[in-house]
């Protein structure tokens, strides 16, 4: 599926494109341009109940075939992943904003999740006990939940739901998907991809839309898990609404991620990774680091001194203008106006401006949704640039006065999605491993989004529900375990002969 120019997007189900019945659209932007380029159908609670009912009937033939062949479907699809890496990456950054470079690693870190989902037939393994009793065994089988939903955010529309459905589909259920309004097109090209693989029909779906179709997912009584990454306040919304409806619920909300420098860490290398961390991405990242922590006066003169030539270099600009873009676009106007509004506050509460991204303007690209880099000094915990997540090119630097003071800033912070720590000193890296109160830690490594083999999920306001995302967590949350006791009655059968006879 590509989109050439302004047109109308479809609901993706029963193995086809299907239109909306509810009349009601939403805008696709270029967020490079602000042009309207799609028109996206917004799903009805009709829509969304349709959409159940055909993965209903699918789902029971799909959890019968065994894991084996179901793995292969998954492992076809990372053949067509790899084939059509560069439509899919174009597709994403036209939508999104994101460079190339970016958006091809949205859809490698999805990618990967898939292949340890190649995996299954391994993670599904029961367990058993021979002789529990007299004559008795025990033994456990995984079994999928049936219908499973996703509501997945506009900052990786390829990467999340991939992290959500492969497992789901790997563990025999069938996934509804509702993904981001504002980037919707490469989840609507992956599920067409999942059926080239070989997936039947109705397994994976895609439902657009709003809080209507989300509602719509929570009451659903079919579905059986919701699994949600964005704010923290939808977060909390969605996890309460759906556990009140008997549902299985992960939820992942906001962040806001501390960097610790100690006095003596590389500073040269501690500012390249923060200018990577903070402004990649524009700063649309729920792994971002947005606060820097520098341990000590001359420290942070150190890092400051680092930082500003570096931010001042970045290079701003659509995906067109080629690989060596730093950051495009955020998402929407109103993103805009809304990272602009707090970095006014941060002014007006006292923090200084160290770098000042408010002027910047692209040529040929007025209409377009860019923000500047800006970089904010002696910022502290009081402010609203500090306390709430910007989601923007925006980096805080918080000066602490020593290791305890800023192991304590990122453990007081309401969010404690990632942290990490630049030191040469073992013993205060191992330190703030072990204490940190944070669901993700980097050591010497600025965005700590474990791989696919492991889990991916915060602590705190940052995370509702008990088990992560991706890696063996998954495949606990997508399926349910069932225990059976079992006794057969024992002893040689009455009229049997099991001795030798003798030869005549």
């Amino acid at each position: 599926m590509e989109i050439e120019m302004t047109t109308e997007l479809t609901h993706y189900i029963g193995g086809a494109h299907v239109k909306g019945t509810s009349g009601r659209f939403a805008d696709v932007y270029n967020p490079a341009t602000g042009e309207v380029q799609a028109k996206l159908p917004l799903a009805s609670k009709e829509d969304l109940d349709h959409a159940v009912n055909v993965a209903a009937q699918a789902q029971p033939a799909w959890a019968a075939t065994n894991p084996q062949r179901r793995a292969r479907v998954l492992m076809a699809f990372v053949g067509l992943l790899n084939r059509d890496m560069d439509k899919l990456s174009e597709a994403l950054s036209r939508e999104h904003g994101k460079t190339i470079p970016d958006a091809k690693g949205d859809v490698q870190r999805g990618l990967e999740v898939v292949e340890y989902c190649i995996g299954a037939p391994q993670m599904l393994k029961g367990e058993y006990t021979d002789g529990a009793g007299p004559g008795i065994d025990i033994y456990s089988m995984r079994q999928a939940l049936g219908v499973t939903a996703g509501i997945t955010p506009f900052n990786f529309p390829a990467m999340i739901p991939m992290w959500m459905f492969a497992p789901a589909i790997a563990c025999g259920n069938a996934f509804i998907l509702k993904p981001s309004e504002r980037d919707p097109s490469v989840p609507l090209m992956l599920a067409e991809l999942m059926e080239e693989a070989g997936l039947p029909a109705g397994i994976l779906q895609v439902v657009n839309g709003d809080k209507e179709s989300v509602d719509a997912i929570l009451d659903n009584p079919t579905i059986q898990s919701v699994g949600f990454v964005g704010s923290t306040p939808i977060a909390e919304y969605i996890y309460a609404r759906g556990c009140e409806n008997g549902k299985r619920v992960q939820c992942f909300g906001g962040a806001k991620n501390h960097m610790i420098i100690m006095p003596d860490a590389d500073m040269g290398q501690a500012a390249d990774a923060l200018v990577g961390a903070g402004y990649g991405a524009a700063g649309e990242r729920c792994m971002a680091i947005s606060v820097a922590v520098p341990v000590g006066d001359e420290t942070a003169d150190r890092l400051i001194e680092e930082l500003i030539p570096r931010i001042e270099k970045l290079r701003v600009g659509p995906y067109t203008s080629g690989d060596d873009v730093d950051y495009g676009p955020v998402v929407t106007a109103a993103a805009k106006q809304n990272i602009l509004g707090l970095v006014q506050s941060g002014i007006d509460q006292g923090a200084e401006l160290v770098v000042d991204g408010r002027d910047f303007s692209l040529q040929g690209y007025e209409d377009g949704f860019f923000v500047g880099p800006h970089l904010f000094d002696r910022v502290t915990p009081d402010m609203d640039i500090y306390k709430k997540e910007i989601f923007g090119p925006v980096l805080s630097t918080v000066r602490a006065g020593s290791y305890e003071e800023a192991l304590s800033l990122a453990m007081d912070h309401e969010y404690g999605n990632g942290t990490a720590i630049f030191t040469r000193d073992g013993d205060a890296a191992r330190d703030f491993a072990n204490r940190v109160n944070v669901g993700m830690v980097g050591i010497n490594v600025p965005i700590p989004v474990p791989l696919a083999y492991h889990t991916f999920g915060g602590w705190k306001k940052s995370a509702f529900g008990d088990l992560n995302q991706h890696g063996p967590d998954a495949f606990k949350f997508y399926t349910r375990t069932k225990t059976v006791t079992s006794r057969w009655p024992s002893g040689i059968k009455e009229g049997g002969e099991f001795n030798f006879k003798a030869m005549d």
